[in-house]
């Protein structure tokens, strides 16, 4: 039989990793060691997102997979690469040879993961590449996978798509300039049931909250229409315990 390929998985806790753990799973070349999220470690949430660490936590139990984890504090490029960076040196010494990314089709930030990597020493995984972002939302939602916004950019979205169920309803109500994955950072997710968990995890939409635009590192993807984006709205997702898979 032959060896398996041991990888790292980034792990956003959205839609696009869980979709890219779903696809590295049915492949027989690869181990999956590692789930990698990154923290704001001043709030102890996932940067960007805003999910809470407990829930990360939560998803990661459920998969089966060890979580590693990297705090940032400042918030910028130079402690981000640098945190990041040390994380991996350590791990590549255990035998991981790889990190897969679940991004789609953003060319620029594709070469920065590649960049990154190369100083590191580890080969880079795009398990969504290419894909059509239509068939591939479908997909995930035809998989029997289900996700909640946790943040949207309200230069492209308002309030009232903060904390909505990713849904062919969704899809189909989407404003045609929005892609349907928010692959230009129109909205992000948070994963709560599908076949690569052992439970779902029974989740509740808090309270949702304003924050000003601020890019602090290069992992936040380019901000569709930038002229119009002031912010974004989150929603505080709350974990409730566990419900078993209908």
């Amino acid at each position: 039989m032959k060896k398996k390929i041991p990888i790292i998985l980034a792990w956003s806790g959205g839609k696009d990793s869980a979709y890219a753990l779903f696809q590295l799973r049915k492949d027989t070349s690869y181990e999956i060691r590692y789930l990698l999220s990154t923290f704001n470690g001043n709030n102890n949430r996932l940067s960007m997102h805003g999910v809470r660490e407990e829930l990360i936590e939560a998803q990661a139990a459920g998969i089966g997979i060890p979580l590693l984890k990297v705090y940032v504090y400042e918030g910028n490029n130079r402690e981000y690469e640098q945190q990041m960076a040390e994380t991996l040196k350590k791990v590549k010494k255990s035998g991981v040879h790889a990190v897969a990314f679940g991004d789609i089709f953003l060319s620029d930030l594709r070469l920065y993961r590649e960049n990154q990597m190369k100083q590191i020493g580890l080969e880079c995984l795009f398990p969504n590449w290419g894909k059509n972002t239509h068939q591939l939302v479908s997909d995930f939602i035809g998989d029997g996978f289900k996700a909640d916004t946790c943040c949207v950019n309200d230069g492209c979205l308002d309030e009232s798509w903060c904390g909505r169920l990713i849904d062919k309803r969704f899809i189909d109500e989407l404003p045609p300039s929005v892609d349907p994955c928010g692959e230009n950072g129109e909205f992000h997710s948070f994963c709560f049931e599908g076949p690569i968990f052992s439970k779902a995890l029974a989740i509740v939409a808090g309270q949702k909250i304003y924050k000003a635009l601020q890019i602090n590192h290069a992992d936040q993807p380019p901000i569709a229409r930038p002229g119009d984006t002031k912010g974004y709205w989150y929603c505080d997702l709350l974990l409730k315990g566990e419900i078993g898979k209908q």
